[in-house]
C-alpha cells in the first residue's frame, strides 16, 4: 500500500453496518489503477497486449480481462500479522481460509465467492507456478486435503496474485473458484535476512481454560553472480493449539443407570442442531513443531533463456492431546467406562472419545523449468514438478486403550500414507503474430496422483511398534491431460476480447479399497473427455472507465480419495464412490471498474451454475458414536452475487490508506435426487459453507519513515455446514458461526535493517466456529533484520 494506489492493495470489506455506505458508493463501478499510468490523465488501463519480462514474473496469463487482486511483500509487513503463508490471503476479497491455529496443516482449506472451505478441490494454489494444491481429495473427510501451505513461508513472499473464477483456459477445472499464485523473492544481489516471531493466545471455551503460544524463527540468505542466482529458506514453527474437538453424548440418548460411574465436570449445552448435549472433554490439542527448507537456483543460459529448480521440504511433528473435564468421586479424571451424568447412563467412553495421536510427516517438492522470455514472436516454457510424501504416519491409541494407560503404549493403530504424490509436466508456449494485435497461448499438460495409504492394527506398543495386521487400505491413481489454446486479441484501441478452449482426457485406474485384512474391493478403470470454452470482453469506456465480462466453463474431475477412500479411524469413518460424475460448472461475471481521483472502486456481479456438485458430508453417529462421511453427486447448485471494493491512498489526511469491499453471494440447492433424512431436505437450502454476506475493512496509516499502523475488521454472516441446513446453531461444536473480528498491527522500522512489529488478532475475542473452534484474541510479536 504505496502512497500511489495500485490494483496490488488488498481490498477488504467493512462490517455488517457499513454496508449499504460500501454499495453506495461503489455502484458506480470498481477500482482500477496501475503503477505503470505516467500522468494523471493517462487511462486507468490500457487494454494493450500485455508482454512480461521480469525476474520473478507470476504465472497467472497476462490477458485475462477479469477479476484478479494482488498482495505485495510491502502490504504484508505493512497489515498482516503474517504467520503461515495462507495468512497474506486475509484481507482479499470473498477469500476465506479456514486457518485454526498457527502451522494448521490438515483443515486449512480456502474458500471463495461459491466455494465453501469443504471444497479444497474447487481453488488452484501454486508457488512461482508449482502445484501446492492437493488434488488427491476433496475437504477434510477421513483424510484431508487442503493446499500444502508449509512450503511456501511469509518472509519469501514477493507477492501473491490471486485470479477469480475459471476464466483462463490454462488451469484446471480445479479453478472454478479462485487461483492463487505465490511469487516467491529471487535476489539480484547479496541479501540476508532473519526474523523472531513470538504469539500468545489466552483461550477459554467449555470447560478448557488454558494460554497458547507459538514461536517462530526463520533466516534467508541470497545472490546473483553473473547469469547465476540462488536463493535458501530456513523457517521453524513451535505452536501449542487450543482444543478443536470435544468428547459429548447428547442427553436424549441418557436411559435409567443401572452401573457406570457417577461424574461431575459435563457441561449441558446446545449442538449445531439445537439438541441438547453433555460435553465431556477436550479433544485434538496439536503440538506441532514444523521445519521448512527451501533451495531455488535460476542460470540464465542466454538473455533470454532462463533454466530455475526448486527444492523444498516440510517436515511435520504432530502431538494430537485429549483432556477429560469428568471426575468421580475422589476427584480422579475419569476416561472409560460407562458413566453417570445427573441420574442418567450414558454409552461407555472409550479410548475414541480422549485420542492420542502421534503424526510424523516428511514431504519433500521439486520443480524444474526452462523459461524463454524474448518478448519476441515465440516464448515457450517447460516444466515439471513433483510433491512425495516421503514419509506420512499417524499413531493412535485403539478404542479398546483409553487413557491413562494410552500415554505409555497399549493397542493401537498406525496409518501410512507414504508413497502418496503427484507430478506435473507441461509445455506452454506464447506466439505473438506481428502486425495482427493477437497473442495466443498454447499449452499441452499432464498432471498425474496416486494415493498410497494403509492403516494397520498395532497389538502391542502403538507408539514405537512396527505395523500389524492389515485394518484398512487405500490406493488408486488418476491422471488429466490437457491440450488449451487461447487468443487475446485487440480488437481496437478501447476493445479487448479473448477466446479460449481446454481440451481434457481424464482417467482413473488401479482402485483398490482393502476394508480389513479379508475384504476388499477393486474397482474397474474410468476414462472421460470433455472440452471447456472461455470467452472474455473488455472495453474502455472512459479514460477512468473500464468494463468487463466472462464467461467459462470448467470441469472438476473426481479426486482418487472420493473414488476409492473408504478410511476409517477410532473416531470416523469415510465412504467412497467409485461411480462419482465429474462436476461441471459454468460462471459468468461483469465487472464496472472506476477511478475517482484519489478513489478507485469496483463492482462485480458474478453467477455460477453447478451440476453434478461434489459434496463430502459429515455427520456424527450417536449410535457409532463417530463422525461419519459420504461423498455424493448433487444435482444442481445455482449462486448468485455481487462483489464491491473501494480503495484509497493518502485519502483526507497524507499517509492514510482506505481498503474496503462486501461480498454478497445467494447459493442455494436447486435440485438434488439425494437427500439427508428424507426426500427434498435439501431442496431450496443453502450451499454449505457459503455465507450470504461477507465484508472486511481496512486503514493504514503511516505516521512517519518509521512508524506505522493498520486496523482492520472482518465479518462473515449466518452459513451452514449441512447440506439441509439442520444445523441451526453455529455457535457450538461442529457449527458454523457468523463472526466480527478486528486485527491490529503495528510496525516500527528502527532503522535500515531492524524491524519490529505488534499485533494483536481478534481484537474483540469473538468466540466464532467453522465445525472447529477459531482462535480468540491472539498477541504477536516480531523482530526482523534485513542485510
Amino acid at each position: 500500500m504505496k502512497s500511489k494506489l495500485r490494483r496490488g492493495a488488498p481490498r477488504l470489506h467493512p462490517l455488517a453496518g457499513q454496508l449499504s455506505v460500501v454499495l453506495a458508493a461503489l455502484y458506480a463501478g470498481s477500482a482500477f489503477a496501475c503503477d505503470e499510468c505516467a500522468d494523471e490523465h493517462a487511462p486507468v488501463q490500457k487494454l494493450a497486449l500485455v508482454r512480461v519480462q521480469g525476474a520473478a514474473p507470476s504465472s497467472l496469463p497476462t490477458n485475462i480481462p477479469t477479476t484478479r487482486e494482488t498482495v505485495t511483500r510491502e502490504d504484508i509487513e505493512r497489515c498482516i500479522n503474517a504467520t503461515d503463508a495462507e495468512d497474506a490471503l486475509k484481507y482479499l476479497p470473498s477469500l476465506l481460509v479456514r486457518k485454526r491455529y498457527i502451522g494448521d496443516y490438515n483443515h486449512a482449506i480456502l474458500s471463495s465467492r461459491a466455494s465453501g472451505t469443504g471444497n479444497s478441490a474447487r481453488s488452484a494454489v501454486y508457488a512461482d507456478g508449482i502445484l501446492l494444491s492437493n488434488y488427491l481429495g476433496n475437504g477434510v473427510g477421513g483424510l484431508s486435503f487442503p493446499p500444502r501451505w508449509g512450503l511456501v513461508t511469509p518472509e519469501e513472499i514477493e507477492r501473491v496474485d490471486v485470479m477469480y473464477g475459471p476464466f483462463s483456459a490454462a488451469y484446471p477445472g480445479n479453478s472454478a473458484g479462485a487461483v492463487v499464485d505465490y511469487v516467491t523473492r529471487m535476489p539480484t544481489k547479496f541479501e540476508a535476512h532473519a526474523k523472531l516471531g513470538y504469539v500468545t493466545q489466552p483461550f477459554e471455551l467449555y470447560g478448557s481454560k488454558a494460554t497458547y503460544r507459538a514461536w517462530q524463527a526463520s533466516a534467508s540468505i541470497g545472490d546473483r553472480a553473473g547469469d547465476f542466482s540462488w536463493w535458501l529458506n530456513l523457517n521453524h514453527t513451535d505452536s501449542d493449539g487450543q482444543p478443536l474437538t470435544f468428547a459429548n453424548r447428547l442427553a436424549s440418548t441418557g436411559i435409567a443407570a443401572t452401573n457406570g460411574t457417577p461424574v461431575t465436570g459435563a457441561l449441558l449445552v446446545p449442538n449445531s442442531n439445537g439438541q441438547p448435549w453433555y460435553m465431556l472433554g477436550s479433544a485434538t490439542t496439536y503440538s506441532t513443531r514444523q521445519d521448512h527448507f527451501k533451495l531455488k537456483l535460476a542460470y540464465d543460459i542466454s538473455p533470454t533463456l532462463r533454466a530455475s529448480y526448486v527444492l523444498g521440504s516440510w517436515r511435520n511433528d504432530a502431538d494430537g492431546n485429549s483432556e477429560s473435564w469428568l471426575r468421580d468421586a475422589a476427584g480422579k479424571p475419569v476416561y472409560s467406562g460407562p458413566i453417570v451424568i445427573d441420574g442418567k447412563q450414558f454409552a461407555p467412553l472409550t479410548g475414541g472419545d480422549f485420542a492420542l495421536t502421534r503424526e510424523r510427516l516428511m514431504h519433500v517438492m521439486h520443480g524444474v523449468s526452462v523459461k524463454s522470455r524474448s518478448g519476441g514472436e515465440w516464448d515457450w516454457e517447460l516444466a515439471a514438478s513433483l510433491y512425495d510424501y516421503q514419509r506420512d504416519e499417524k499413531r493412535q491409541n485403539a478404542a479398546g486403550n483409553p487413557q491413562p494407560g494410552a500415554w505409555t503404549g497399549g493397542a493401537g493403530t498406525l496409518a501410512d500414507g507414504g508413497g502418496t504424490g503427484w507430478h506435473t509436466l507441461a509445455l506452454k508456449g506464447i506466439w505473438r503474430p506481428a502486425g495482427t494485435g493477437h497473442v495466443v497461448d498454447l499449452g499441452l499438460q499432464q498432471d498425474s496422483y496416486q494415493l498410497r495409504y494403509q492403516t494397520s492394527n498395532i497389538g502391542g506398543n502403538y507408539l514405537a511398534d512396527a505395523p500389524g495386521t492389515l485394518a484398512s487400505a487405500v490406493r488408486g491413481d488418476t491422471r488429466l491431460q490437457a491440450a488449451y489454446a487461447q487468443d487475446a486479441w485487440l480488437l481496437a484501441e478501447d476493445w479487448k476480447a479473448v477466446l479460449g478452449l481446454r481440451a481434457e482426457s481424464w482417467q482413473a485406474r488401479n482402485g483398490r479399497t482393502d476394508f480389513s485384512a479379508t475384504a476388499s474391493q477393486g474397482y474397474a478403470a474410468r476414462r472421460e473427455n470433455f472440452v471447456s470454452p472461455k470467452a472474455a470482453l473488455a472495453w474502455q469506456a472512459t479514460v477512468d472507465t473500464v468494463l468487463k465480462a466472462s464467461v467459462g466453463r470448467a470441469v472438476r474431475m473426481p479426486t482418487v480419495g472420493e473414488l476409492y477412500g473408504a478410511t476409517s479411524t477410532t473416531n470416523s469413518q469415510y465412504i467412497n464412490d467409485p461411480d462419482l460424475k465429474p462436476e461441471k460448472s459454468w460462471t459468468a461475471e461483469f465487472s464496472a471498474e472506476q477511478a475517482w481521483g484519489a478513489l478507485q472502486s469496483r463492482l462485480t456481479l458474478f453467477a455460477e451454475t453447478t451440476r453434478d456438485s461434489l459434496y463430502s458430508q459429515t455427520s456424527f453417529d450417536a449410535a457409532a458414536n463417530k463422525n461419519i462421511s459420504r461423498v455424493q453427486n448433487i444435482d444442481r447448485i445455482a449462486t448468485t452475487g455481487l462483489e464491491a471494493t473501494l480503495a484509497a491512498t493518502d485519502w483526507l489526511l497524507k499517509g492514510l490508506d482506505l481498503t474496503a469491499s462486501a461480498t454478497y453471494a445467494d447459493s442455494k440447492i436447486k435440485a438434488n435426487a439425494g437427500f439427508v433424512n428424507v426426500p427434498g431436505d435439501t431442496l431450496g437450502r443453502w450451499q454449505p459453507n457459503i455465507p450470504r454476506w461477507r465484508a472486511t475493512a481496512l486503514a493504514a496509516y503511516r505516521f512517519d519513515d518509521h512508524w506505522s499502523a493498520s486496523l482492520a475488521a472482518r465479518y462473515s454472516g449466518r452459513q451452514y455446514r449441512t447440506l439441509n441446513n439442520a444445523d441451526v446453531n453455529g455457535h457450538a461444536y461442529m457449527g458454523v458461526s457468523r463472526y466480527a473480528t478486528a486485527d491490529l498491527r503495528v510496525l516500527w522500522k528502527i532503522d535500515r535493517q531492524w524491524n519490529a512489529a505488534f499485533g494483536i488478532d481478534n481484537l474483540n475475542n469473538d468466540k466464532y466456529w467453522n465445525f472447529h473452534p477459531y482462535p480468540q484474541r491472539s498477541y504477536s510479536a516480531e523482530l526482523k533484520f534485513d542485510l
